[in-house]
C-alpha cells in the first residue's frame, strides 16, 4: 500500500526543482532538464545520467571551493610556474623547485626556504606555490613578514594575540613574503618566532629572504639567540632554493 501512494505522487519537473533547491544542489537544479534530453537521445542507463549530474554538482563545488581558497588567500597576485622566466636568474635548481609543485613538502609538514637577491622571482614561486596549493585542495595565507608582525603587535595591544595568532597556524601553507628587507625590532622578533614555532611540524611555510643565512642574525636585531632558534625550527624540516642573478626588474637598464 505505502509503495502504491508514493507511486502516485509522481513528481514533476517543477517539484523536482524545488527539491535540488532546497538540498543546494545548484548544478542539478540548473540542468537536469537538458542532461534529460541529452540521456534520452543517446539512450543513457538511469545511472549514467545520474552519474552525469553528480559529476556536474562536484566540480561546481569543487570551483566554488577554489574560489573561496584563493580569495581567503590573500594574494597580492596571482602568479603560475608557467609564467616564470627560468632564462633570467644566472643560478638557480629548476629541478628541485619544479619538485615542489608536487607539494609534497606540504604533506611532509616542511619548509620551504627561497633565498636571492631583489627581483629574481622569489615571491612569484612562493605565490605560484600557493595558488597550485590552492587548486589542489590546501589552505594558503600569503603576507609579508613586517605585515605580520605589525598584525600580531596591534592584536596583542588589543588583547587579541591568541585568536590572531590562529589566522597565521590555520593554512597548510603560510608565506612569509620579504623576511630582512627591513629590520625587525626584539618585539616584533620574539612574534615572528611564535609563528614559526607554532607551526614547526604542524604546517608548511614558505619565506623568502634577500639575506643570506650567516646574515639573518642582523634581521632580528643582532639576537643571535632568537635567530638561532628561528633557523633551528625553520631548517630542521626545510629545503632552500637560492636564486643568483641581477634583478628583473631592472632589465631593461641593465640591457641598455
Amino acid at each position: 500500500m505505502g509503495k502504491n501512494r508514493i507511486a502516485d505522487k509522481k513528481p514533476t519537473p517543477t517539484n523536482l526543482a524545488a527539491y535540488l533547491e532546497s538540498l543546494c544542489l545548484p548544478f542539478m537544479r540548473d540542468n537536469f532538464e537538458a542532461l534529460a534530453s541529452q540521456a534520452a537521445q543517446n539512450v543513457w542507463p538511469h545511472v549514467d545520467y545520474l552519474a552525469a549530474l553528480a559529476e556536474g554538482e562536484t566540480g561546481l563545488r569543487r570551483q566554488r571551493s577554489i574560489k573561496r581558497r584563493i580569495k581567503l588567500a590573500r594574494f597580492p597576485v596571482i602568479k603560475t610556474l608557467e609564467q616564470f622566466r627560468w632564462s633570467w636568474p644566472t643560478a638557480i635548481n629548476r629541478a628541485a623547485v619544479q619538485n615542489l609543485f608536487r607539494l609534497k613538502f606540504i604533506d611532509d609538514k616542511t619548509n620551504v626556504i627561497l633565498l636571492g637577491g631583489v627581483g629574481l622571482g622569489k615571491t612569484h614561486l612562493a605565490t605560484a606555490l600557493g595558488y597550485t596549493a590552492c587548486l589542489e585542495g590546501r589552505s594558503f595565507l600569503f603576507t609579508t613578514a613586517v605585515d605580520a608582525i605589525n598584525t600580531l603587535s596591534a592584536a596583542q595591544a588589543a588583547n587579541r594575540l591568541k585568536a590572531e595568532l590562529k589566522r597565521y597556524l590555520a593554512p597548510s601553507l603560510l608565506c612569509l613574503d620579504e623576511l630582512g628587507f627591513l629590520p625587525i625590532d626584539k618585539h616584533g622578533a620574539d612574534l615572528l618566532f611564535q609563528i614559526i614555532s607554532l607551526r614547526y611540524e604542524q604546517g608548511s611555510t614558505v619565506i623568502t629572504s634577500n639575506r643570506a643565512y650567516r646574515d639573518w642574525p642582523g634581521i632580528f636585531n643582532n639576537d643571535s639567540t632568537l635567530t638561532s632558534a628561528i633557523l633551528d625550527r625553520l631548517l630542521h624540516h626545510a629545503e632552500t632554493i637560492v636564486i643568483e642573478g641581477k634583478s628583473y626588474r631592472m632589465k631593461d637598464e641593465i640591457e641598455s
